[in-house]
């Protein structure tokens, strides 16, 4: 996905943290899914979400904003 394409609201809906079963959250300036709970990002490529937790970055506040 490009920056300022949005990722598919039904798949959000549908989609979790693989390590806390807990909900994500679209980040479409980074096209990241982002777990909240766990303080990791997961990327999406190709429109693809990369829900590898060996794939996904630890979150920092300087880059994804105040939770």
């Amino acid at each position: 996905m490009t920056d300022g394409q949005r990722i598919d609201r039904k798949l959000l809906e549908l989609l979790v943290c693989p390590l806390t079963k807990g909900p994500l959250r679209w980040n479409g300036e980074t096209s990241e899914l982002i777990s909240a709970k766990a303080q990791l990002a997961y990327p999406v490529r190709d429109g693809i979400p990369i829900m590898l937790p060996s794939e996904a970055r630890a979150l920092d506040e300087a880059r994804t904003g105040p939770r």
